[in-house]
């Protein structure tokens, strides 16, 4: 089987990053043996709002919604399975990166596989889970030459 990760920009935003680098970024995320299929979708504010507010009753916008994907037929029927999608909102990302000072691409790297980390079951409901999903975060991001996401004091 084969992964493929479709990659919607429905954000009025020049700041996207291209389509290949956001898929580069889930991909390595995922691993190489991953196959089936994962949708992220890129929104402007008022789309990231009203996702966030059905979906998760949140207020606002936020970075990522991560929605994995749960197959309730007894067997699977599906010959590529998704994984899930992501929600990312492209002015929240634009924000956070001038408020916390960091480079927008790395920005965009880190929510792109904090997302994907999400959708393969990571959370950061608990001190420990945080822990475990902020290091792997730190690992995957280290080996595509990205800064720590998470300096200390942040």
């Amino acid at each position: 089987m084969s992964l493929e990760i479709i990659v919607q920009n429905a954000a009025q935003s020049d700041a996207v990053p291209k389509t290949e680098k956001i898929q580069n970024w889930v991909q390595h995320a995922l691993g190489e043996s991953c196959s089936g299929e994962l949708t992220v979708r890129v929104v402007g504010e008022s789309e990231g709002v009203s996702l966030n507010e059905r979906f998760r009753h949140g207020s606002g916008a936020t970075n990522v919604l991560a929605f994995p994907y749960v197959d309730t037929a007894p067997v699977s029927t599906l010959e590529f399975p998704s994984l899930g999608d992501l929600i990312i909102c492209a002015p929240v990302l634009e924000r956070e990166a001038a408020d916390q000072g960091k480079l927008l691409e790395a920005h965009w790297a880190h929510i792109s596989i904090h997302g994907t980390l999400h959708l393969l079951g990571y959370d950061h409901e608990t001190a420990e889970d945080a822990r475990v999903m902020e290091a792997r975060e730190r690992e995957l991001l280290a080996a595509l030459g990205f800064d720590d996401p998470y300096p200390e004091g942040v």
